[in-house]
């Protein structure tokens, strides 16, 4: 796709729009990319390209407690990354999409999202234009669980996650490469 803009970016992120979905993109500075996930989380880098996030809890009584909030303490030591690391998944590229147009419907269940048939070619569309800013390159993970080795999210359930947040509940996509590690957080997964 190379028509990828500021302003397509933001149109593809209205995929979000009333779910509370967590997006932030910043530039890959260590070869250990979880660091990279923990300045997203605790809100220290803006996309590299200046272009829109969404972080839903901005301005929330609970951000003012607590600056991490939703987050349940980013990792900030080789060893805590290697215990992020054993709670995701490599998802193949082949794979994302489903799941990030699942991100965006309540109950991460597209059976039960109302007028899906109708909803779902633009939603794809979306969620085509959101990857098509991550290269060939790109490596995806997730925190929740699935069967098969391709599988297709919407045609089988979340079969369990591992929350990263205050939350029971939430689930996600990482995307890292070269330039650039990105966090897709879906924050009402019930």
């Amino acid at each position: 796709m190379n028509d990828l803009s500021a302003e397509t970016w933001s149109d593809a992120l209205r995929l979000y729009e009333r779910i509370c979905t967590f997006v932030g993109v910043a530039p890959r500075e260590h070869d250990e990319w979880w660091f990279d996930v923990a300045a997203i989380m605790r809100l220290e880098t803006p996309d590299p390209r200046g272009w829109e996030s969404i972080d839903p809890h901005e301005g929330e009584d609970e951000r003012r407690d607590d600056p991490l909030f939703p987050w349940l303490g980013p990792p900030s030591t080789p060893e805590d990354a290697e215990g992020f690391r054993a709670r995701v998944t490599e998802l193949p590229r082949s794979s994302v999409r489903s799941l990030i147009v699942l991100l965006g419907v309540l109950g991460l269940d597209v059976a039960k999202t109302w007028n899906w048939d109708e909803r779902r070619p633009d939603m794809e569309r979306r969620a085509e234009v959101i990857m098509s800013r991550f290269p060939e390159d790109t490596r995806f993970y997730s925190n929740i669980g699935w069967k098969g080795e391709r599988p297709d999210f919407y045609e089988q359930p979340v079969t369990g996650l591992d929350p990263f947040s205050h939350y029971g509940w939430d689930a996600g996509l990482i995307a890292v490469n070269d330039a650039e590690v990105a966090l897709f957080w879906n924050f009402q997964s019930i």
